[in-house]
């Protein structure tokens, strides 16, 4: 079979060292009596072919043409279980049920966009494996008090527990990236609701972060504080240094002052 070429408007990284491949597919451990394995963007199948030896029952999503092509041919008895179609449009709850294990090399474009939507189908997704540019992999996985600690680290943090697995060069790539790579592991925790409203809990830790200089007391000047709240310590601290729970008491005052049967 001829060989996909790497599209870079797809952000396409092929990766060539198998034994990097099968590290990565030994870190699933199927959490949360997952029953399916998805991957995203399988390209060639260099990972899919470790993925295969999981016991979960492995489906593809790919959105290259090219690629669907060549995986069709290189895994025939997978025909009915490689999608075609872009990941962040595609409705995973129309398609599956079951709880599923998300795997794959992300495009480092398009990474961030990937995790807002495991976080819409956090009840469904139950652990990610996956590769990833370094510094984006060290900042979700990051503690609070950290400087690259952010947005996704905490909304992330919020659903599921992450580790830093291990780190890979360009080298082992083809084409190689201008960055090296993480993986990490995301496994979903007791969480099933948060303490407070999650939609104002996601646009008070967006503006938390919008200005990582400034403290809470400025980063949160559009929201409705209670006269007795400004006098809060913590107001006077910057994002970095709160760590959920923070976040989500943060998130009930908010709603006191707007009367907690207000619609966010």
């Amino acid at each position: 079979m001829a060989l996909v070429k790497p599209k870079k408007h797809l952000g396409q990284h092929f990766l060539t060292d198998l034994s990097i491949a099968e590290r990565i597919s030994q870190q699933i451990t199927g959490h949360g009596e997952a029953r399916l394995l998805l991957e995203i963007g399988p390209g060639m199948g260099v990972l899919t072919d470790f993925l295969l030896q999981n016991k979960l029952e492995l489906h593809l999503i790919e959105i290259d043409n090219e690629s669907i092509d060549f995986l069709k041919k290189k895994y025939p008895e997978m025909k009915d279980r490689i999608v075609e179609g872009d990941f962040l449009q595609f409705d995973i709850r129309k398609k599956w049920k079951e709880p599923m294990v998300i795997a794959g090399n992300f495009p480092y474009n398009i990474s961030s966009q990937i995790f807002f939507k495991v976080l819409e189908n956090k009840d469904l997704v139950t652990e990610v494996v996956c590769m990833l540019q370094k510094e984006v992999a060290q900042r979700i996985a990051s503690p609070k008090g950290s400087k690259v600690y952010g947005i996704l680290s905490v909304l992330l943090q919020a659903w599921y527990d992450i580790e830093y697995l291990f780190s890979i060069p360009p080298g082992v790539f083809h084409p190689p990236p201008k960055v090296n790579s993480g993986v990490i592991r995301l496994t979903r925790n007791a969480v099933n609701k948060l303490n407070c409203n999650e939609k104002l809990f996601f646009q008070v830790v967006k503006a938390g972060f919008g200005n990582r200089r400034k403290t809470l007391r400025n980063s949160l000047k559009s929201f409705q504080l209670r006269e007795e709240f400004k006098s809060n310590p913590m107001l006077d601290k910057r994002a970095e240094q709160l760590g959920v729970e923070d976040f989500v008491f943060l998130t009930q005052e908010i709603e006191k002052g707007r009367g907690t049967n207000e619609t966010v």
